[in-house]
């Protein structure tokens, strides 16, 4: 690694560490095309744009992980979940959720392979892909009600089914 990159790294780390401190989890956004690392060898668009927590670990919960939503909207679900999580709340797999301001219903579901994934959030806490911080996806109903598990689902290609994403 050049020492840009790895200037960078440590840049970016910082800044993860310090937004954390202060708001107890930080949101990566991946997706949308574009990579702010020097000399970034990431491929454009190879599938749908997601977010996900770096800091739920740390309050005995599984970070959280979403797909397929602008970055307003990760924002809007995640700061809002992880108040609540914050809070003492804990977020279950198959509890139908419900967050004031956004139309769609929300439904976690266990993420079997978050090593895959959630590279952050495994960075954050030192831990290896293969002994990864556990992650919850939140899967969300189409504008008719529908989740991605049902045949008439809108939308089915923005949401992969856990377990059968890799970024």
């Amino acid at each position: 690694m050049d020492a840009s990159a790895e200037a960078w790294l440590d840049q970016r780390e910082a800044l993860i560490t310090e937004i954390v401190r202060r708001h107890g989890w930080f949101i990566e956004y991946v997706g949308g095309g574009t990579c702010s690392r020097p000399g970034c060898p990431c491929p454009p668009d190879d599938g749908p744009p997601f977010a996900y927590t770096v800091g739920l670990f740390g309050m005995n919960h599984p970070e959280l992980l979403i797909f397929g939503v602008s970055p307003e909207s990760a924002g809007t679900v995640l700061n809002t979940l992880g108040d609540r999580v914050q809070a003492g709340e804990s977020l279950l797999p198959g509890m139908e959720i419900e967050i004031d301001g956004w139309e769609h219903r929300i439904v976690p579901e266990l993420v079997p392979n978050p090593g895959e994934i959630v590279f952050s959030a495994n960075d954050f806490y030192r831990r290896p892909d293969e002994f990864s911080v556990p992650v919850l996806q939140l899967s969300y109903s189409d504008d008719e009600g529908r989740f991605p598990w049902d045949d008439a689902h809108v939308g089915r290609e923005d949401q992969p089914r856990p377990g059968t994403f890799r970024a």
